[in-house]
């Protein structure tokens, strides 16, 4: 059987292919990271796909500490005990291991650690983003576990804000990880909560377009078809897994 590895850029570095996780201290020196902060989730972190993630660390003797106070929809006391966490360990970057919200709660905290303003002050709304200083933030290697969000290639994070019950995007171009490893070997035994397909299928975002576009500016039969094609290749309803 062949083997499927490759590199690209996205501009980020992307490492893809099975065992490519044993790359990660390399990754590390790369970005320029020593010390870094492993954010991921509380459910990720009690498996043992995080357990052999630290042993190869362990292993290359890179010091690290573990940061797992992620919600589902990562919130500001979240972001804050995380900036609390990377400055008692005098970090110098992040490792943002497992899915859509670990990533991005990770790469607020490399964003925001440095920063003297609110992180609401940087919502992604005109050229807020310059408001940042960009020297204080940190490189980031990112680890995805699911194919979903693509967080590892973006250059936002969002994060809830909870007065007003609304997400926020945070933007900057410098939260941009430094090297992506996409090691579809991570995936292998994951819990059966952890959705098959991509998180777009299931987001009102994509499809609510489509369907005022149907409702209002196509013909009759032209909706009926569309309305088959939806039933046919919309995924099975099932739980929103916690990423």
């Amino acid at each position: 059987m062949s083997k499927l590895v490759s590199k690209w850029n996205y501009p980020t570095t992307v490492r893809f292919g099975a065992g490519r996780i044993s790359e990660l201290p390399d990754a590390l020196a790369a970005t320029g990271i020593k010390k870094p902060l492993f954010v991921t989730d509380p459910g990720l972190a009690k498996l043992p796909v995080v357990a052999s993630t630290l042993k190869i660390l362990d292993e290359a003797k890179v010091p690290y500490a573990v940061f797992s106070e992620v919600k589902p929809n990562p919130i500001e006391s979240n972001l804050t005990a995380g900036i609390a966490a990377f400055k008692k360990g005098k970090h110098d970057g992040v490792i943002a291991f497992g899915g859509g919200s670990a990533l991005d709660l990770a790469k607020l905290i490399a964003f925001q650690a440095g920063q003297t303003r609110p992180v609401w002050d940087f919502e992604d709304i005109g050229d807020w983003w310059t408001r940042a200083n960009s020297d204080a933030i940190v490189p980031i290697v990112a680890v995805p576990t699911t194919a979903g969000t693509g967080s590892e290639v973006g250059r936002a994070g969002v994060i809830t804000h909870e007065e007003s019950h609304t997400k926020k995007v945070i933007f900057h171009p410098k939260m941009l990880p430094g090297i992506v490893i996409a090691d579809p070997a991570l995936s292998v035994g994951m819990p059966a909560s952890s959705p098959p397909e991509p998180a777009w299928t299931r987001s009102p975002i994509v499809w609510r377009p489509i369907a005022h576009l149907a409702i209002i500016r196509w013909p009759t039969a032209l909706r009926l078809r569309a309305c088959g094609w939806c039933s046919r290749t919309c995924p099975r309803p099932m739980p929103t897994a916690r990423t």
